[in-house]
């Protein structure tokens, strides 16, 4: 089943400073499953400052990436879509669900869902800016005492959004709790046009039983692809195959870590790239035998040469382990 002009229901969610390129193309490399970028800021698109070009810059990536826009100006809005257009953009997203302070701060993100007027003036901006489909990523709502996901998502609708993800917690919860995926279910019934779900799913039997549960179109990944790039393909090959999903053998690990530190390298420099990697050490090698011990090892690497010996001695000895 495909959604809009999608080849895939699963989609990996838009992590700022997590679904860089790096991690994009190593995804994508595993199979299929819908691309999001990092949000990308308008003010600072507009103003082309470099690193923020760069992010948006998806032109050499030989598949569909969905640019993830924040902001609360839509006549800002209007020039920073035209601009990710020309970068390569396959379709729109507009962040309306970031619960970050500094977001919330500046009038954007989840801060929308309390101000449906302005809301709805930026969606429709946008989608009259481009050819391209627009999305709308948000929450259940600002707090328990102030939930209008439904409310919003007709909004959404009705300014123009081709499709919309529901993020199935409030701001105030960011994302400790349970999401609601009852409140999902209930957006799904009140649109026409098609929703993913978003919450709680970190395999291929939770995207079936949230796809079963909410009716919903396709199911959004977040926490749980980090240090696990392969699941978003597993999930798709598992909901459109049935193909069941396979423990992932250590030499895989092991390749994707090494991929993935090469990728970061490639893209940021040796000096960023060794510090960003350190986070990705801990979650390749979560719940792996002796991990807190490499951890703890690995940030103290100061260069490249030492950081790949160090993977490759502590996969080693997990082989060894192993086989014993």
């Amino acid at each position: 089943m495909s959604i809009l002009d999608f080849n895939s229901r699963v989609f990996l969610a838009p992590m700022a400073g997590i679904t860089d390129k790096p991690m994009r193309r190593l995804v994508s490399s595993f199979g299929e499953g819908n691309i999001v970028s990092e949000m990308v800021a308008i003010n600072a698109l507009s103003r082309k400052n470099p690193k923020t070009y760069k992010i948006a810059d998806v032109r050499d990536e030989d598949y569909p990436v969905i640019v993830q826009l924040v902001g609360n100006d839509e006549n800002i809005f209007d020039y920073a879509a035209k601009l990710a257009y020309e970068l390569g953009a396959h379709s729109l997203d507009i962040n309306m669900g970031c619960p970050v302070r500094k977001i919330i701060n500046s009038g954007s993100g989840s801060y929308l869902m309390t101000d449906i007027k302005q809301a709805s003036k930026i969606i429709q901006t946008v989608v009259n800016a481009t050819p391209l489909k627009v999305s709308v990523k948000f929450r259940k709502g600002w707090d328990n005492q102030h939930i209008n996901a439904v409310e919003f998502a007709q909004m959404c609708e009705d300014s123009g959004a081709s499709y919309i993800t529901v993020h199935g917690r409030t701001r105030s919860e960011f994302y400790s709790g349970k999401a609601d995926w009852d409140i999902i279910a209930a957006v799904k019934s009140r649109v026409k046009i098609p929703v993913i779900g978003n919450g709680d799913v970190d395999s291929p039997y939770k995207a079936k039983k949230m796809l079963d549960y909410t009716k919903v179109d396709g199911v959004m990944i977040g926490r749980a692809a980090l240090g696990c790039p392969w699941l978003i393909s597993q999930i798709h090959d598992y909901l459109e195959k049935g193909i069941e999903p396979q423990k992932t053998p250590l030499p895989l690990v092991k390749q994707a870590l090494l991929t993935h530190i090469k990728e970061l390298r490639a893209y940021y420099g040796d000096k960023l790239a060794l510090g960003i990697s350190r986070k990705y050490v801990c979650w390749y090698c979560k719940n792996m035998r002796d991990a807190r011990k490499f951890r703890e090892k690995y940030v103290h690497i100061t260069d490249f040469d030492s950081a790949i010996a160090e993977i490759n001695s502590y996969f080693d000895n997990c082989y060894q382990q192993e086989e014993q």
